[in-house]
């Protein structure tokens, strides 16, 4: 079994996101990689918050919940940034990110480059056929986030956010 790897790509426009994402799309469609889920991040100019849009359609095994998404996004963009004083319930919901592989750094890192007038795609993915994509995405200008997930992270995700 592949390993299911989530990856913060980041565009330098509003609209980037959405477009690559049909990209991802399509790959998936020819078999190129397996999209399990997505979310893309909308920041336009001069709003304050950024919109948030679930891949809905998506549904099945590999899909996380609602849950994992709306906290994810809650962490990375609509917590009053304290820095560490986030407060014990935030402190220990970000415990239990780090452990699936989504670190202060990485939250760090989203927090500082998703910003006003620029978009995220945010994909749970795995068995990417590299140069294919790399091939199919090589026209749109974004940077890599990435946060790499093993096998026992994944599943302590999924049960974490496992809707019962």
């Amino acid at each position: 079994m592949a390993m299911t790897t989530l990856t913060v790509l980041k565009f330098e426009s509003p609209d980037g996101a959405e477009n690559a994402l049909e990209v991802i799309e399509d790959l998936n469609k020819r078999q190129l990689i397996a999209l399990h889920d997505a979310a893309i991040v909308t920041w336009s100019q001069g709003k304050k918050k950024p919109k948030i849009r679930q891949l809905s359609s998506l549904t099945g095994v590999g899909a996380f919940s609602g849950a994992f998404w709306g906290m994810l996004f809650g962490l990375l963009f609509f917590v009053p940034f304290l820095g560490m004083a986030i407060g014990a319930a935030m402190g220990a919901l970000a415990g239990s990110m780090a452990d699936v592989g989504i670190s202060d750094e990485f939250i760090r890192s989203v927090r500082s480059k998703v910003t006003e007038g620029t978009s995220a795609l945010f994909l749970m993915t795995s068995g990417a056929v590299m140069d294919k994509v790399v091939e199919a995405m090589k026209d749109f200008k974004f940077e890599v986030i990435a946060s790499n997930l093993t096998k026992e992270q994944e599943e302590k995700l999924r049960e974490a956010f496992s809707e019962d």
